[in-house]
């Protein structure tokens, strides 16, 4: 198999998520500047409440492009920061945009009460009746409020993906809504043409980044990739590996470590995608993926006819060796978390431990390959088994197993608990913190 290989980069480079982390925060504070000048020069109401919130609606107006920006999964941006980092920025960036447009409404509702006299409820009612864009500024508050209960994490644990995303699908809806009320009624945006041209560039480089981002690039690469399943090879009894072929793979950008979110077009499941790892580095011929078939969805996937079409969105995701700062590397899976590990050791260069933890030997997912593949790279394999209690990864037993991990890279990737457990002992043995390399996977909203 012949594989893409890289060497890691040298250890006085910038680190590239450093790098893209230090741009997105350049970014914003530059536009949080250039709207603090323009809602200057566009000159201040004599209600000190007014002023407030006007100024609070137009950074409202800001977060959510800045939100829009965060999940368009441009490539640059999530091979550096990863698709779940830049999905935890995206949900805390959301709840800054609720709290920031309900204070809008609030202090220009009580602004303009106080120089009318009217209460509060009455001047909001009389101000969407009256000036045109407030109605609609209502509504895409009222849905951004929705969207918000949905994300908080009681209501979020107990809501289907499907259900989940297509309620935050309205959160595009707002956005048009808030947009046109900012272009009826927004002071700052009439103010000057330089305004008006500033704001439409960063509205419209934010709804392009989303319409590149998920849907011109994914359904061009489809096109012009026109993947298909070439085999169906049963794992275990509950793991099933899928091949994918197709035309110019050598030309798709995909590295070990990343994940892609995968759709098999058949009558009963086109409508459903799975974010799976590729479980082999791309050789440019075919990509693997290998999954527990555990629940409805991924159950089906053992039924798969060879020849079924695939729609596959990605690659997606910033485990990869990009990120490498040492020519030496401990990669640790647990269970079915052994996929990209097991693709990241066929890319890696150096020296490699690689420790894999199960429950039981069987449950030891492509133990076989991953271990003819440590041979074969010289690399160290340690099969760990046992029950949960007592900790068999525990820092005294990492630091067994591998005594010069704090001159190592560590790729880790399993189950939440067993990787909260790690990083823990990783924290004791003083392993540098840009060493330390993983990503929960999860679909972005």
């Amino acid at each position: 198999m012949t594989t893409v290989q890289s060497p890691p980069a040298p250890p006085t480079a910038i680190r590239p998520r450093v790098v893209a982390r230090t741009g997105l925060y350049a970014v914003l504070a530059a536009n949080v500047a250039v709207v603090a000048y323009f809602f200057a020069q566009a000159g201040f109401a004599s209600n000190a409440l007014i002023v407030l919130g006007r100024l609070v609606g137009l950074y409202g107006a800001l977060l959510m492009a800045f939100q829009l920006l965060l999940v368009a999964r441009l490539p640059w941006l999530d091979r550096r920061i990863g698709m779940d980092r830049l999905t935890s920025w995206h949900r805390w960036t959301g709840f800054g945009i609720l709290w920031t447009l309900l204070a809008h409404v609030v202090f220009i509702t009580f602004g303009y009460a106080e120089s009318s006299a009217m209460d509060p409820v009455s001047q909001l009612v009389d101000l969407a009746e009256t000036v045109e864009g407030v109605l609609r500024a209502v509504v895409a508050l009222a849905i951004i409020i929705v969207i918000g209960a949905v994300s908080a994490r009681y209501a979020r644990r107990r809501l289907a993906y499907e259900t989940w995303h297509f309620i935050h699908l309205y959160a595009y809806v707002a956005v048009v809504l808030a947009f046109t009320h900012q272009v009826a009624v927004g002071t700052t945006f009439t103010s000057s043409s330089a305004a008006k041209t500033y704001w439409y560039v960063v509205w419209g480089v934010a709804l392009g980044a989303v319409a590149v981002g998920r849907a011109v690039l994914p359904l061009w690469r489809n096109w012009r990739h026109q993947l298909r399943v070439s085999a169906v090879v049963p794992e275990s009894d509950n793991v099933v590996s899928i091949y994918v072929t197709g035309r110019d793979l050598d030309r798709l950008p995909a590295r070990a470590g990343q994940f892609f979110l995968w759709r098999f077009l058949t009558r009963d499941r086109w409508w459903q995608a799975n974010p799976f790892s590729l479980s082999a580095a791309p050789d440019g011929r075919t990509l693997r993926l290998t999954a527990k078939t555990a629940g409805d969805g991924t159950a089906a996937l053992r039924h798969v006819k060879v020849g079924t079409r695939v729609f596959a969105e990605g690659p997606y995701g910033a485990f990869t060796a990009l990120h490498r700062t040492r020519p030496e590397a401990l990669l640790i899976a647990g269970g079915v978390g052994v996929t990209p590990i097991r693709a990241l050791l066929e890319e890696l260069h150096g020296h490699a431990v690689v420790i894999y933890r199960v429950a039981t030997d069987r449950d030891a997912v492509l133990y076989d390959e991953l271990r003819d593949l440590a041979q074969a790279k010289g690399a160290e394999l340690h099969l760990v088994t046992g029950p949960v209690s007592p900790d068999k990864l525990a820092p005294s037993e990492l630091a067994r197993l591998v005594p010069d991990i704090t001159d190592r890279d560590v790729f880790l990737c399993g189950p939440p608990p067993m990787m909260n457990a790690v990083l823990g002992s990783l924290r004791e043995l003083d392993v540098p913190k840009p060493q330390i390399h993983f990503e929960r996977f999860s679909l972005a909203g």
